[in-house]
């Protein structure tokens, strides 16, 4: 059976064990949080290096892939480096692949009609084939990087201004330190302070990385969508009291819960026995045309 490890600078309260089978062989998939210490995730790594099949970072991201150019977070690389023998990824091939089908898929299947639809994409730098896609599918996109990374009240509302203010902000974003950037450790338990809440509002869908949709969400989310990653059965019923009506999560829920892209990528890694600098996007879609991929959409109110 081969071992999958993602080791993420996340609160250890979310950590998770499972056994699954993907591609008809089984996998051992285990979550493991360093509490937003960049220490411990330097030691888990070394101690995991060389004694599983594929290891994931979580919690933060080392490459930022908009447009075509790719920017690189330095605490994400440090991490990365510290990996001498296991193969290591991030997710970010995995959102730009299952991302963007996810969204393709909810436009002709999902519960809201994407067409037309009012979206807010709490971040968008970090997931640019979702944000991408949303567009491309006819939806009428807030991209709030500005708003909630920096606190400037200026929505970004297309994919041209995006792609040029975002390459502006992804070269600061890459000098920081990652706490300055995405709540790690116990920042992810914390009770939300709503922040721009009238974008929350005026969205029939609320979109990207869930611990971030997570932190300025407001009380009243009645009837809304939330399109998002890794969700555990703690974050769908908080959703569901702030009365979301569906949340639909792009990477598969396996054991009661859904992984994190990072996890996700890893475990396909291993199965494909390359280096992942040996894979390409469309080594990918086979995969998950061979998994007949799709999200998953819970109606929590049902």
């Amino acid at each position: 059976m081969k071992r999958v490890v993602s080791v993420s600078l996340g609160s250890s309260k979310r950590d998770h064990a499972a056994r699954v089978t993907l591609l008809d062989e089984p996998l051992e998939l285990r979550r493991v949080g360093a509490d937003g210490s960049m220490e411990r995730a330097l030691e888990l790594l070394r101690e995991f290096d060389g004694r599983v099949d594929a290891i994931g970072l979580g919690g933060l991201d080392v490459y930022l892939n908009i447009d075509g150019e790719r920017f690189v977070i330095q605490d994400g690389l440090r991490l990365m480096q510290a990996v001498r023998v296991t193969p290591v990824v991030d997710g970010s091939r995995v959102k730009d692949t299952m991302e963007r089908r996810a969204v393709r898929w909810l436009a002709e299947h999902g519960p809201v009609p994407l067409r037309g639809a009012r979206v807010l994409m709490v971040s968008s730098l970090d997931r640019w084939g979702m944000a991408e896609t949303l567009a491309e599918v006819g939806a009428d996109v807030v991209y709030g990087d500005l708003m909630f990374a920096a606190g400037v009240p200026y929505p970004i509302r297309t994919l041209e201004e995006l792609k040029e203010l975002g390459r502006k902000m992804a070269r600061e974003i890459c000098k920081l330190p990652i706490h300055m950037i995405y709540p790690v450790g116990e920042k992810q338990e914390r009770e939300p302070e709503e922040k721009f809440p009238e974008y929350y509002r005026e969205a029939q869908v609320v979109a990207g990385d869930f611990h971030l949709i997570r932190r300025y969400m407001p009380r009243d989310m009645a009837g809304k969508m939330v399109l998002t990653q890794t969700t555990t059965a703690a974050d769908r019923e908080f959703m569901r009291e702030r009365g979301v009506r569906w949340v639909v999560t792009t990477t598969p829920v396996l054991d009661g819960r859904s992984f994190g892209t990072n996890l996700i990528e890893a475990a396909l890694v291993a199965l494909l026995g390359r280096r992942p600098e040996e894979l390409t996007p469309e080594d990918f879609h086979r995969v998950l045309d061979r998994m007949d991929y799709r999200p998953t959409v819970i109606d929590l109110q049902s």
